[in-house]
């Protein structure tokens, strides 16, 4: 077999696993977000101040982390040729990885990591809006019936949901990825952009308050 061809289809299978893997993390992210009072159950059972701190520290980092790694297989993937090679839900996978990054923004750098931070809450709005919309993406379209399944049961829906939503499928599905990508990668750069400058003026501050206090 051509050694060609056995590096494309590893990149491809990679990729597909990849993008799969990063909505799952989703969920996770989200759960972890959302079962406050289990986590504060569970750091009842910890006597050492120490390990109380490491616990709350963890479960946020942890949460944090599965946004980071969300948001970037989501960029990874948010390019005319790679959605060309893999089927992406379109344009639900990508407009689920803006909400991701807005809400991994808010985290970061508005305190929306913090439970009495209003920003809590729109975070977790943010990610609930999200998931939803990459189970309906991942459910119905990336993962709708065979070929074979529709020669046995054809259906007008899913022959067009399989042909026109999946960022693979040609040429309507190549079509509505480019518009996809015309819209979301912009918009996901402008969300790149404010955190940067969020992330700037919170080090600028923090320099002039140590400058201050020397």
């Amino acid at each position: 077999m051509n050694p060609g061809i056995i590096a494309k289809a590893l990149e491809v299978w990679t990729l597909q696993n990849l993008l799969n893997f990063s909505i799952m993390l989703g969920i996770i992210a989200l759960g972890l977000t959302l079962v406050v009072v289990y986590l504060e159950e569970i750091k009842k059972y910890l006597s050492l101040r120490v390990s109380i701190e490491l616990w709350e520290a963890t479960t946020v980092v942890l949460i944090d982390l599965c946004l980071v790694i969300i948001v970037i297989v989501g960029f990874l993937v948010l390019n005319p040729d790679i959605m060309a090679d893999i089927k992406v839900a379109i344009p639900f996978v990508p407009v689920a990885t803006i909400l991701m990054a807005i809400a991994l923004v808010l985290r970061l750098f508005y305190g929306g990591h913090k439970k009495t931070n209003p920003n809590y809450i729109r975070a977790l709005w943010l990610m609930f809006g999200a998931n939803i919309i990459n189970i309906i993406g991942f459910s119905l379209i990336m993962e709708a019936p065979s070929g074979e399944y529709l020669e046995i049961h054809p259906s007008s829906f899913w022959t067009f949901i399989k042909t026109h939503l999946r960022s693979n499928a040609s040429p309507h599905g190549l079509e509505l990825a480019q518009v996809t990508f015309y819209i979301c990668f912009p918009l996901l750069l402008l969300v790149f952009f404010w955190g940067f400058a969020r992330a700037l003026s919170q080090i600028k501050a923090l320099k002039s308050q140590g400058e201050l206090e020397n």
